[in-house]
């Protein structure tokens, strides 16, 4: 397989990739993530300021395609070409793990599905769930190694397939909507304060939910090397992340108008499945169920070839060891799918040990991922400031500049709305990866930090080392 057959990927089937990306675990279990927060009136807001603060990131990096067409893989080359070396690393190692951690709550989810219908695999954390989802691990690991462009082509199918079950629920919902359940719901139920600064603490606690689904946004970005145009990178961005809001905000605000508040924030992961029983009968849930397994697999093929590409290219910028450069004869980078699926391995074996392996899988990946979407704005917002490849194209400067300055707020908005607890657990999961950063560095016989660097890196050590004082004293609990 030469490189002129690799790098062919059309316009659809990077959209499927964003799409794909997008549409997993996550929009399952939206009901009762949002009902156990907020009613209508803080669901509305809080996609607004997601969909909003998202659409400012699909346009960044629709943007940087186009300026920086010479950088592949942008959620972390944007970052080492702005700021340095090792915040090129930090934003590889936090989109990295982040991926991995977000395939480990897939296999959770799915499990915790089969649960309902087979008690040993309980939540998705028992010994059963886990030792069954590592065979599914490496049953993947040995799909991805025939090739990408395979793996693309079955996730095209895949991401029509899981679609469906979806458009279906929206349907159901719409002809089941009652105007009183609904109106009933807007504040939250009939208990709920009624008053707008009680709405925002409720949005502060979707935050991170939002920011979770949204994930996958970057798909197309980082996988930019395989594109047929490069132009066709921005429009996939923009098109997936226009398809997958619309169904998001679909199956979170309708499920409001048809049954109370508490009944769906009751409800057992996936929710979409109890809504959907509680009006057609069981055999909803067994069909949201199919359609869940088939999405999240889906998904997980998608964030695999994500997550893989990640090293291997991290590796061709020198920040990540030459090692993760090696590929096989159909194009696949071996040595960094290893590691990636070596690290889904461990995180799996450590939800068996977690009381609530999905929520805690789920926030961890949105806290690690908001680390490399912060850097890839703040590079958009540092172009727009400096004028740097504006120098033709001068009267679009001050809209970009606006659309960059807007994407570095949210960003670091959803850092803040996520608290501490995740800024120290992303500070212990960085502090032994920088060992990477460290071997590249020798292996290249340059300086390992520069000053400022340094800096980043002493920050990183002290807050690992509150993590872990924090975990031994159960002011963390995981």
């Amino acid at each position: 397989m030469t490189a002129s057959t690799v790098q062919k990927l059309a316009l659809p089937a990077l959209i499927a990739m964003v799409v794909g990306s997008m549409i997993g675990s996550g929009i399952f279990t939206l009901p009762s993530r949002f009902a156990g927060a907020t009613g209508v009136y803080g669901a509305l807001i809080a996609w607004v300021i997601a969909a909003g603060g998202m659409l400012m990131l699909a346009f960044v990096f629709q943007t940087l395609a186009a300026r920086k067409p010479d950088i592949d893989s942008g959620i972390f080359a944007y970052a080492k070409y702005g700021f340095g070396q090792y915040w090129g690393f930090a934003a590889a190692v936090g989109f990295w793990i982040g991926t991995c951690v977000g395939n480990v709550s897939y296999w959770v989810l799915i499990k915790s599905t089969l649960g309902a219908f087979f008690p040993v695999f309980g939540d998705g954390n028992t010994l059963t769930a886990v030792l069954v989802a590592s065979v599914m691990v490496w049953a993947f690991h040995f799909l991805i190694l025939r090739g990408v462009q395979g793996a693309a082509g079955i996730n095209k199918i895949v991401t029509i397939a899981k679609i469906v079950p979806l458009l279906l629920f929206v349907v159901v919902l719409l002809f089941n909507f009652d105007g009183q359940i609904f109106y009933d719901n807007l504040w939250g139920g009939p208990e709920t304060e009624k008053t707008f600064s009680s709405i925002w603490t409720q949005v502060r606690q979707t935050m991170l939910v939002t920011v979770f689904v949204f994930i996958g946004i970057e798909a197309a970005s980082v996988y930019s090397r395989y594109a047929m145009k490069r132009e066709d990178v921005g429009r996939a961005t923009v098109i997936g992340f226009l398809i997958v809001t619309s169904l998001l905000v679909a199956v979170t605000v309708l499920s409001f108008g048809v049954l109370p508040r508490e009944e769906i924030a009751a409800m057992r992961a996936p929710s979409v499945a109890g809504v959907l029983a509680a009006m057609v009968g069981p055999w909803g849930a067994m069909f949201i169920s199919a359609g869940l397994i088939v999405s999240v697999l889906g998904a997980y093929l998608a964030w695999s070839l994500l997550a893989a590409e990640v090293p291997y290219l991290a590796a061709k910028y020198g920040l990540f060891p030459k090692y993760f450069e090696k590929t096989n004869e159909a194009k696949v980078p071996v040595n960094s799918l290893l590691l990636t699926n070596i690290v889904v391995q461990v995180f799996l074996i450590v939800t068996m040990f977690t009381t609530y392996a999905f929520q805690l899988a789920l926030e961890l990946t949105s806290a690690l991922t908001l680390i490399p979407y912060l850097l890839v704005a703040a590079y958009a917002l540092k172009l727009a400031y400096t004028g740097e490849t504006y120098e033709k194209d001068a009267g679009a400067r001050n809209k970009e500049l606006i659309i960059a300055g807007i994407a570095t707020f949210y960003s670091m908005l959803m850092i803040y709305s996520g608290g501490l607890k995740y800024i120290l657990l992303s500070a212990l999961i960085y502090l032994p990866a920088t060992l990477l950063f460290w071997r590249a560095r020798k292996d290249a016989g340059a300086q390992v930090f520069a000053k400022s660097e340094t800096v980043l890196f002493a920050l990183i050590a002290v807050g690992a080392v509150i993590a872990l004082w924090s975990l031994a004293t159960g002011r963390i609990t995981v």
